[in-house]
């Protein structure tokens, strides 16, 4: 055991220094039919967010590139679907464990690409092997059905695999977010052709690697890098039977919209603005290391992270003893890549936008700052660094308590009652998570069952469902558009289909024996 760590931190050292030293021989190209290939578009160079210097460059794929790796999926379909469910589970159970060997080389290359902290970016590994893990156990849990539903009658149903299916994958996540799909999909049968982030390609190449080193024949598993035009080529191509997205809410619009005009099967989750409320009754400490964790973990950059903080203080008293609690906590954290630090945001467009809204609520709408992280972009620090920041709003039309922002933000606002925070949480147009502080279990199903949001949680400001449970926004808001959740026991549905099969048997099938007769009112078989 010993000897397999030593070796896996001895690759994972060679593999970040060929990263970082050898780039441009090491651009990121495409994985398709179990080889890494050239793309024909341009490519387009990949930095570091801790200090923007450019670590490697990924290949932009045009069309053409797309569908070779739709087709090679295509044509390793057959007989990927016509192999047992075990036998499936059985190769993903080997790249469960390969993950497992090479967490921490995989951390590595999230640290390097996309920024958090080592600690991060192990959990990282650890969320995404976790659907992993659940993929392996498909062969029990996602069986079909039969029973006997009138005299000498059977109808079954049995899960089939759809065929290709696209996935498109965010920055934020490297490793997690593609495992939210890729595991379950190929378990059940499916082919996969997965564009990651064209801001963090490394660590989905390495997993490619993974994949091949588990044993998935050739075409099973592709990815497919580049932009806009990689996303349409999926969506667009016939032989793409479903179509995964996780990004801006903007854009999982837009996707879920085209898929559905080609009456293709899709799940596509967008942004979140997420409401955190606590009651006069929550345990302030508690709350306070809970609420840090949620709104500057992973710099913000994650949809489930807490953006505003609704604190019920019906008398003056509870409002400022729980700010000054957050604040003091999450004063303490300092920047950087080690464990309890904080890493810097993805890239400079993300840098200013997080600084635009902090200055807007300041300067045009009366925010007071009682934490101002913007202090941590010094001159010696050249990534894209921003520290916590906790704004006190007074003006609820002040859109950093209505808009995303995508940072280590947090907005805070005093309402009076439990009504007047589940107006403002109601109204905002995302429907991603919610949580309720308290140490009511009456009060907190009073919130819980009156939110508007998908994934709820008490005394729980990260409310992440684990397997099987799936994790999704509710549909209606711009958390959520198209079919169903992801991951989970809606992901087994999302990349299957059921079959129906309905079967009778007639007396003259068999001499050897006669059924007694059923009477079955609503038995009309071989009647007009």
């Amino acid at each position: 055991q010993e000897l397999r760590q030593l070796y896996s931190r001895i690759v994972a050292h060679w593999y970040l220094a060929m990263s970082v030293s050898d780039h441009n021989k090491r651009t990121v190209t495409n994985f398709v039919n179990g080889k890494f290939e050239e793309a024909a578009g341009d490519s387009i160079p990949v930095t570091s967010p801790a200090d923007s210097k450019e670590i490697t460059k990924v290949a932009c794929s045009t069309e053409a590139d797309t569908q070779r790796a739709i087709d090679a999926a295509s044509k390793a379909f057959p007989d990927w679907s016509s192999k047992t469910m075990k036998y499936r589970a059985a190769i993903m159970m080997k790249f469960h464990y390969l993950i497992r060997e090479h967490a921490d080389e995989l951390a590595d290359l999230i640290v390097l690409e996309n920024g958090k902290n080592k600690a991060e970016a192990l959990a990282d590994v650890a969320k995404g092997n976790e659907t992993v893990e659940y993929a392996c156990s498909l062969p029990q849990v996602a069986q079909g059905k039969i029973l006997e539903v009138s005299g000498g009658i059977h109808c079954r149903d049995e899960r089939v695999p759809l065929g290709v299916v696209a996935c498109i994958v965010p920055f934020n996540f490297p490793l997690m977010v593609p495992m939210w799909t890729t595991p379950i999909a190929l378990v059940m049968g499916n082919c996969v052709v997965l564009k990651p982030s064209e801001k963090v390609p490394l660590t989905m190449r390495r997993v490619c690697e993974l994949m091949q080193e588990a044993g998935f024949p050739e075409g099973v598993f592709n990815t497919v890098n580049g932009t806009a035009p990689v996303v349409n080529a999926l969506i667009d191509s016939p032989l793409v039977r479903a179509v995964t997205f996780v990004g801006s809410s903007k854009v999982a619009e837009l996707v879920a919209s085209r898929c559905h005009k080609l009456h293709k099967r899709v799940v596509s989750l967008g942004g979140a603005k997420n409401h955190l409320v606590a009651l006069p009754d929550a345990d302030v400490n508690q709350t306070a290391t809970d609420v840090v964790a949620s709104f500057a973990g992973c710099c913000g950059q994650r949809c489930m992270a807490a953006s505003v903080l609704l604190v019920v203080d019906p008398d003056g008293t509870t409002f400022q003893p729980l700010v000054d609690a957050v604040v003091k906590l999450a004063g303490t954290l300092k920047p950087g890549q080690a464990a309890g630090e904080v890493g810097p945001l993805i890239d400079e467009a993300a840098y200013k936008r997080v600084n635009t809204y902090v200055t807007t609520s300041t300067e045009k709408h009366g925010a007071t700052l009682a934490l101002d992280g913007r202090g941590w972009q010094t001159p010696d620090r050249t990534g894209f660094y921003v520290g916590p920041t906790i704004m006190v709003h007074s003006d609820r039309k002040d859109p950093s308590l209505h808009e995303e922002i995508f940072g280590p933000v947090l907005s805070v606002y005093r309402v009076s009652t439990p009504e007047e925070a589940l107006e403002i949480e109601n109204a905002n147009p995302y429907g991603n998570a919610a949580c309720v502080y308290t140490r009511s279990g009456g009060a907190a199903e009073y919130m819980v069952s009156r939110f508007r949001a998908g994934m709820l949680g008490v005394n729980v400001g990260i409310p992440v469902p684990r397997e099987p449970f799936s994790f999704g926004g509710l549909y209606g808001t711009q958390s959520k558009y198209g079919d169903g959740d992801i991951t989970g026991d809606a992901a087994v549905e999302f990349f299957s289909t059921r079959r129906k099969v309905t079967v009778r048997w007639g007396e003259g099938a068999s001499t050897a024996f006669k059924r007694p007769k059923v009477e079955d009112a609503a038995n009309f078989n071989g009647k007009v």
